[in-house]
């Protein structure tokens, strides 16, 4: 029998986003695969920076090679979906309003306004849907993963708890917790918290002061997920001191090869709880 192979291709194009701000660049990232195979997928906030090394002064997470050494060494991949940040409206566009009052307003610019809400219907009303419609993805929950860093680890944390139905996988890189007192963290997962929650991966240093407060409240997460009835078997937390000089990309890229690579349900080997579990 003669298998025809697809080769890896990087494609982008563009979708509306929602509250007039025009269209928004998708980036898809197609590994080689067989003709008729179907792949898992990932959706990842910020997907200018996960592509091209010139977008961002901090440089890129080098996506492609982080999946493409796991495919030449194990055969297995994802397909990979970067989804362009609102530059300005970032921050906006990644941080929930339903979730409480947000804290530490003076990291934030002066037209900073919680939205994430925005950002989610983006993703599931339109840019899955499409990616679905047109790439050759797997659709069970157990193939399909959401990950970001900072403020896109926030976002892909609350993708994570508000369909839970649908992602299989979280990762939470950095993830801009702070953003939120405790107790509201705590009265918000009561009412998400269910007998069939994603996997999530946690990761975050302390290198800079910004760093220190995130790692804090991501021990803080930590703590509470256990106490919400969030099954002890279902995350995992990393904590790396003094790693890199800044928070930024360069420090995330990191751990973005590490995410997509090296996780397991007790933080082994992440491309094959990743990946090779959905086979």
């Amino acid at each position: 029998m003669v298998i025809l192979m697809v080769n890896s291709e990087l494609k982008t194009f563009t979708l509306p986003f929602p509250n007039e701000r025009g269209e928004r660049k998708i980036w898809v990232y197609i590994p080689s695969h067989s003709e008729d195979e179907k792949l898992p997928v990932i959706y990842m906030t910020d997907g200018q920076n996960l592509f091209d090394e010139e977008s961002t002064e901090y440089g890129s997470w080098n996506v492609i090679s982080a999946v493409e050494n796991e495919q030449n060494n194990t055969g297995l991949s994802a397909i990979i979906v970067g989804i362009d940040n609102g530059n300005i409206y970032r921050d906006s566009e990644l941080t929930p309003k339903c979730i409480g009052e947000i804290q530490h307003r003076d990291y934030f610019n002066d037209i900073f306004s919680p939205e994430g809400e925005v950002f989610d219907s983006f993703l599931t009303d339109t840019v899955i849907p499409y990616i679905e419609n047109n790439f050759p993805v797997k659709k069970n929950k157990e193939s399909v993963s959401v990950c970001g860093s900072s403020s896109g680890g926030l976002q892909a944390f609350f993708e994570g708890m508000e369909h839970s139905d649908k992602f299989g996988f979280v990762g939470a890189l950095s993830p801009a917790f702070a953003v939120y007192t405790e107790d509201d963290w705590r009265a918000y997962l009561l009412s998400k918290v269910n007998g069939n929650m994603p996997y999530i991966y946690m990761y975050c240093g302390n290198a800079d002061p910004l760093e220190e407060i995130l790692m804090q409240s991501t021990e803080m997460m930590y703590d509470i997920l256990p106490e919400v009835g969030y099954p002890y078997d279902m995350f995992n937390e990393v904590l790396k001191m003094h790693i890199m000089k800044k928070h930024g990309e360069k420090f995330s890229l990191i751990f973005c090869t590490h995410f997509l690579i090296k996780q397991g349900k007790k933080a082994v080997k992440i491309l094959k709880i990743y990946i090779g579990k959905f086979k």
